[in-house]
């Protein structure tokens, strides 16, 4: 019995010990959580509960094993990843500090995307190649972009900083910085070069072909007004 508690002191004493290591090693990460998630309510949970944090811890760690050429375990880890997370980070995809994957269930990230610093993705999206081409062929993800659910953004593209992709967008080409992008395919519009508010707010992205539909429902409604 004594040696039991011994056990379970030690496994206690590791536990806490991890949890005070991931609140120092990914201050980044959970304050970003905290910035952008009401529903985020205290260090522990989001430390304990939130699979986009655990995605990246895994990914650091297969990131450096990577790094320092150790073969094969870096793969495995980032499918333990997957498997327990539901989200994808190949370990060769460099990943700026302040990542936010909200939700997360069905995130790709493919080998070769870089990601800058204080990015947010939703759920569903990939940041894909276009094709079996080699070397660099993921994109690469500016600054405080935002990249809405299930948007896909595929090949060596860049997406400037500053920059929102709506939901279900899908881009193939470069994308300026402070632009909002929607559609399939992905269209540019310019949001006065104002940076996306941190908010988050996915409801007024302003949509030119929307914007057009409704000015032609509206020519419509006055010419059979004046008939």
């Amino acid at each position: 019995m004594a040696c039991f508690l011994q056990i379970l002191l030690v496994l206690i004493i590791l536990f806490l010990a991890w949890i005070v290591f991931l609140l120092i090693a990914f201050r980044r990460e959970i304050d970003a959580i905290f910035e952008r998630d009401p529903a985020a309510r205290n260090p522990l949970e989001v430390v304990l509960s939130y699979s986009g944090l655990h995605a990246v811890v895994y990914h650091r760690f297969a990131h450096a094993l990577l790094k320092a050429h150790v073969p094969l375990l870096p793969r495995l880890i980032s499918q333990a990843a997957r498997f327990l997370t539901g989200i994808e980070i190949h370990p060769g995809a460099e990943i700026g500090e302040g990542l936010f994957i909200d939700h997360g269930m069905g995130v790709v990230i493919g080998e070769t995307s870089v990601i800058g610093k204080n990015v947010t993705l939703f759920q569903g999206v990939t940041l894909g190649g276009t094709g079996k081409e080699k070397g660099k062929r993921h994109p690469n993800i500016g600054d405080n972009a935002v990249i809405g659910t299930g948007a896909k953004v595929l090949g060596n593209i860049t997406i400037g900083d500053n920059s929102y992709i709506g939901a279900n967008a899908v881009v193939l080409k470069d994308v300026p910085a402070n632009s909002t992008v929607v559609g399939v395919p992905g269209r540019i519009t310019r949001q006065d070069g104002r940076k996306i508010d941190v908010a988050l707010d996915h409801i007024h992205v302003f949509d030119p072909i929307k914007q057009a539909l409704e000015e032609m429902e509206e020519r419509i409604k006055k010419l059979e007004k004046e008939k």
